[in-house]
């Protein structure tokens, strides 16, 4: 039990570190850096860590990215909230669509909606600068993206195998 731990904070470390080193390749669009690599590790986090492992990868990965200036704090709402809802969605289901469906839907729409009230009161934009949906264009460009690469990715690893044997170490 505590070897699959230490397994599982090991994983979350290495998708923290590659969400953050992906980040440098950003694209800007609308007032928002555009970072698919955070999407791609939701989705991954999502099937081989479960939810929890992946609100904590995406929140680790969105301070680190603040911190050094490769972020802003748009990727605190977009990709925490996408993590959450692909992976409650994988957990649930185990299906692959759903998945990338949910990591788009909770990113775009939701984390969308969640980031107009934090670039309101935390950024200090006036609500005449930006529109209501302003941020549902950018991450969902962004998400995507990256949920294409994890679609391939994933189903990449379960045609040799190697997703189920990754999942079952990590669920020992």
């Amino acid at each position: 039990m505590k070897h699959t731990r230490i397994q599982k904070l090991t994983l979350a470390g290495l998708f923290c570190a590659i969400a953050v080193v992906g980040s440098m390749f950003s694209f800007p669009m609308f007032g928002s850096k555009c970072a698919p690599i955070q999407h791609m590790i939701n989705v991954l986090c999502a099937v081989l860590l479960g939810p929890y492992y992946g609100i904590g990868v995406a929140f680790a990965a969105s301070l680190i990215r603040n911190l050094t200036g490769l972020g802003s704090l748009m990727a605190f709402p977009g990709s925490m909230v996408g993590a959450l809802l692909c992976g409650l969605a994988y957990h649930k289901t185990r299906s692959l669509t759903l998945t990338l469906l949910a990591e788009v839907f909770g990113t775009a729409v939701l984390g969308g909606l969640c980031a107009y009230p934090v670039s309101i009161l935390l950024m200090g934009n006036s609500a005449g600068e930006i529109a209501f949906y302003a941020y549902i264009v950018p991450f969902l460009v962004s998400t995507a993206a990256g949920s294409v690469i994890s679609g391939v990715l994933v189903c990449a690893l379960q045609n040799t195998g190697a997703l189920g044997r990754m999942q079952h170490k990590l669920s020992q």
